[in-house]
């Protein structure tokens, strides 16, 4: 564990190192206001399970089936139907900015009753709407599973998530969100994914640079404005391509982050620490405890052989190895002193914590 952070923590030094002198597109960084993606969402069956469908309990399974039957002509209530190769799921989709009419769309579905497994199962035809109730796309077609599950003589195992299944290119587009058109437009607006004073002005910079002239403006830390200038108002796609590939360095903020349920912990290349001390040790106490047997004298009157325990106390407490860091210390530092004291990713997580406590850590600490 130790050598494998050890491996960890320095891999993350050099690539911290490397990005200090690295360039980010600003299409990495940024998007066109308007031009987003958007999230559709329906409700369907499920068939052809080896029953591990839903169960009886699962009424809106019964009733969504019976539903679909009487569309079809067959006319029965939903207290006697008895199925277990059926089970509802919600549908999830991701409808791309300017998607045509027939475009196909990968689709996510995943079970809402009390389905053992989708494997083996066939989505039928399903509509999928967006915020406003219509229907923009429809699925339909067999699930891919990244598992499987088997049982046998009441022993059953399983790999992967067997509740949730996709569609590759499982639904056709048949209704176009409406976009205003790029052309004739005069600006177009840039918007960072953080916000961020000194990567949009360092935004403006670049883009003028690359331009050769002054079109961008800086609205807040968040929205550059960008004028499009004449010469390029009928091929407008090209100017965006232009500028969502013009490079710039973006500030970063100083931040740690740390995911206590796995012990990952990611510092950023502009984590400076103040001059603090660190000190590591483990202190280990064992109590035991020993049987002794009490043999009474010979001819002693009115004794008798007894078991008496002994208690046994051991305490063992590693030596404890106290680090100084100087003043401004950086990525570099704090690793090779997060090594020398021999830390665990679960050790490190209390560190930072204490160190934040402390006042010494001049960086966000977020916690997942």
């Amino acid at each position: 564990m130790k050598r494998s952070m050890a491996i960890l923590l320095a891999a993350m030094t050099l690539l911290a190192t490397d990005a200090m002198a690295a360039t980010t597109r600003i299409k990495d960084i940024a998007r066109f206001q308007g031009v987003r993606d958007n999230q559709l969402i329906g409700y369907g069956l499920v068939v052809g399970l080896n029953k591990t469908g839903d169960r009886r309990q699962t009424y809106f399974t019964a009733q969504s089936l019976t539903n679909m039957l009487e569309r079809m002509g067959v006319n029965l209530s939903p207290t006697i139907i008895k199925v277990e190769n059926v089970a509802a799921v919600m549908c999830t989709g991701t409808l791309p900015a300017f998607a045509r009419t027939g475009e196909k769309i990968d689709v996510t579905v995943s079970s809402i009753g009390d389905a053992k497994s989708l494997q083996g199962g066939v989505l039928l035809l399903t509509e999928l709407k967006g915020p406003d109730n219509q229907v923009y796309a429809v699925a339909q077609g067999p699930l891919s599973l990244a598992g499987f599950g088997v049982e046998a003589g009441g022993q059953r195992m399983s790999v992967n998530h067997l509740t949730t299944a996709r569609i590759p290119s499982g639904a056709n587009v048949e209704k176009e969100v409406p976009l205003a058109g790029l052309g004739g437009r005069k600006t177009l607006e840039l918007v960072l994914d953080e916000a961020d004073f000194t990567t949009a002005s360092r935004m403006v910079a670049a883009l003028n640079q690359a331009m050769g002239a002054p079109l961008a403006a800086a609205q807040n830390s968040r929205t550059v404005v960008l004028q499009v200038p004449d010469n390029s108002q009928t091929d407008i796609v090209s100017f965006m391509s232009l500028a969502e590939n013009v490079q710039l360095d973006p500030a970063s903020v100083a931040r740690i982050v740390i995911n206590e349920r796995t012990g990952t912990v990611v510092i950023g290349q502009n984590v400076r620490i103040s001059s603090v001390a660190i000190a590591h040790g483990n202190l280990s106490v064992k109590v035991g405890t020993e049987f002794q047997v009490s043999q009474p004298p010979p001819l002693a009157e009115g004794a008798n052989t007894v078991v008496v325990p002994e208690t046994k106390l051991e305490t063992t407490e590693e030596k404890v190895r106290v680090l100084n860091l100087k003043e401004g210390a950086n990525v570099e530092d704090v690793v090779h002193a997060l090594n020398a004291i021999g830390v665990t990713p679960r050790d490190i997580v209390a560190v930072f914590q204490a160190l934040r406590a402390a006042g010494a850590l001049q960086a966000e600490l977020e916690i997942i």
